[in-house]
């Protein structure tokens, strides 16, 4: 009895790539990773315990040499890692290059569990050489297998059948590495997209970025273009100020030169205006001067000949008057003869009374004397008896305006003379103002000095009458004055402080 055949061992687990998203740069897009060997094991241990169920004994056959039975216990691997090869070689579409990401964080990898194999036993019978070599082939590229001869031996059943099972594993192993390739080329092209969204929002956030840096710099520069024109505004309001200014100040010059130029002619016309006005008076003036002239002349010539007929009434009337004078000199001669020896007389009966009243007058009773002869003598002389016009002056107001201002004009000779040293000690004596009444002929002599009113002093009355007398002849009358008077008496009170000063 042949010995029964040993199990076929159980198929390798092989790595399962797992589709990785990459979060680091896009480009290149590094291959998926190979997927973790846990979801096999599960399914590997699973189909272990399936094969490992005791088999129904077979008939037996002839042992395989062995250099053909190694190919056949490994053929189920084979055939189980063929289609994941031929799998994976097929190509891919190569991944875009991106640019740099942000790299973000996804869900935990998926796990990709394997379901269990099928509930039938599949027995572990080694393929043939040309049975591993067509499991090889894809599912896709191998024909249908032929049908199985129902004369067929047992052992062929259990092989075909595990041939079979092997298939249907490698068929479902290949549907799984499919679904997980395409799950992988999903994951890879949404994490494509993914980065490409993640480019575009980059790039969208670098265009806002640069959008926002261009709309900050075009906003600095609509700033610095707006301060510069509010600059140069403002430089122009300045220059529109500085020329407003400036035509301001021309225009107030100008007017300021207009009104003084409108003033310098306004002069210059009042000027000619009066230049004219004083032509035409003076024209005037020497029209009525010459009149005056020609009426002075006429007044002259008619004066002098008045004037001569006055000296020669003069020259009668003084031979009479010095005839009368004479006789009445002698007369008074005569009386005062009369009187002497009537006055020597009394004076010799009287003596023994008076003798003591005459040596105390003594010589201040002659000087009132001499007066009273000088007074006198002034009476004899009088208007009502002189035939000379006389005008009188006694104080400062006459309605005949030549007479006041030749009164004035002799009054400002005293004033202003330096008569004053000869009476400087003498009126230090006690004294009162004296009246003086001084008669002037119209020739500028003096006629004659009386006092209405003594200084009580001899010495200031003689020194008095010695001024007057010390200054004549004064100014002759004017023709005017002439006209109307022969001789002027003027009456002043005499004042002496640090001058002489008539009132």
């Amino acid at each position: 009895m042949a010995p029964a055949p040993a199990p076929a061992p159980a198929p390798v687990p092989v790595p399962v790539p797992e589709a990785k998203p990459a979060i680091a740069p896009p480009p290149p897009v590094a291959p998926p990773a190979p997927l973790q060997p846990k979801p096999i094991e599960k399914f590997t241990v699973a189909a272990r315990e399936k094969l490992e169920a005791p088999q129904p004994p077979e008939p037996q056959a002839t042992p395989a040499p062995p250099t053909q039975s190694t190919p056949t216990t490994n053929a189920s691997p084979a055939a189980t890692d063929a289609p994941p090869q031929n799998v994976m070689a097929d190509p891919v579409p190569a991944a875009q290059p991106f640019p740099a990401v942000i790299a973000m964080e996804h869900a935990a990898e998926p796990e990709f569990i394997v379901p269990p194999a099928p509930s039938e036993p599949t027995p572990a019978i080694a393929p043939a050489p040309e049975d591993t070599n067509q499991a090889t082939q894809t599912p896709a590229d191998q024909p249908p297998p032929p049908p199985v001869a129902d004369a067929a031996t047992p052992a062929e059943r259990a092989r075909q059948e595990a041939d079979e099972a092997a298939r249907a594993e490698a068929e479902r192993l290949e549907a799984e590495r499919q679904a997980r390739a395409r799950q992988a080329a999903a994951q890879q092209e949404q994490a494509r997209q993914e980065a490409a969204r993640q480019e575009a929002a980059r790039a969208e956030a670098e265009r806002q970025e640069a959008e926002r840096q261009a709309s900050a710099r075009q906003a600095a520069a609509q700033q610095e273009q707006a301060r510069q024109e509010a600059a140069r505004q403002e430089a122009a309001r300045a220059e529109a100020e500085r020329l407003e200014a400036e035509r301001q100040a021309n225009a107030q010059r100008a007017a300021a030169q207009q009104e003084q130029a409108r003033q310098e002619a306004a002069r210059q016309e009042a000027a000619r205006a009066e230049a004219e006005r004083l032509e035409a008076e003076r024209q005037a003036s020497a029209r009525q001067a010459a009149a005056q002239q020609e009426q002075a002349r006429q007044e002259a010539a008619r004066q002098e000949a008045a004037r001569a007929e006055a000296e020669r009434l003069e020259a009668e009337r003084q031979a009479s008057a010095q005839q009368a004078a004479a006789q009445q000199e002698q007369a008074r001669q005569a009386a005062a003869r009369q009187e002497a020896a009537r006055a020597e007389a009394e004076r010799r009966e009287q003596d023994a009374r008076r003798d003591a009243a005459r040596r105390a007058m003594g010589r201040q009773l002659d000087e009132e004397a001499a007066r009273r002869q000088a007074a006198e003598a002034a009476n004899r002389l009088s208007p009502s008896v002189s035939s000379l016009r006389r005008g009188r002056l006694f104080g400062r107001a006459d309605p005949n305006a030549e007479l006041i201002l030749y009164a004035e004009a002799w009054t400002r000779k005293i004033h202003l003379n330096m008569a004053f040293n000869a009476v400087r000690e003498l009126v230090k004596q006690p004294h009162t103002k004296p009246l003086v009444t001084v008669a002037i002929r119209s020739d500028g002599s003096v006629e004659s000095v009386t006092f209405v009113q003594s200084s009580g002093v001899p010495a200031i009355d003689n020194a008095i009458r010695e001024i007057v007398l010390s200054h004549a002849p004064y100014q002759a009358f004017s023709p005017a004055l002439r006209r109307d008077y022969d001789v002027v008496e003027i009456r002043r009170t005499w004042h002496f402080d640090s001058a002489i000063r008539l009132y």
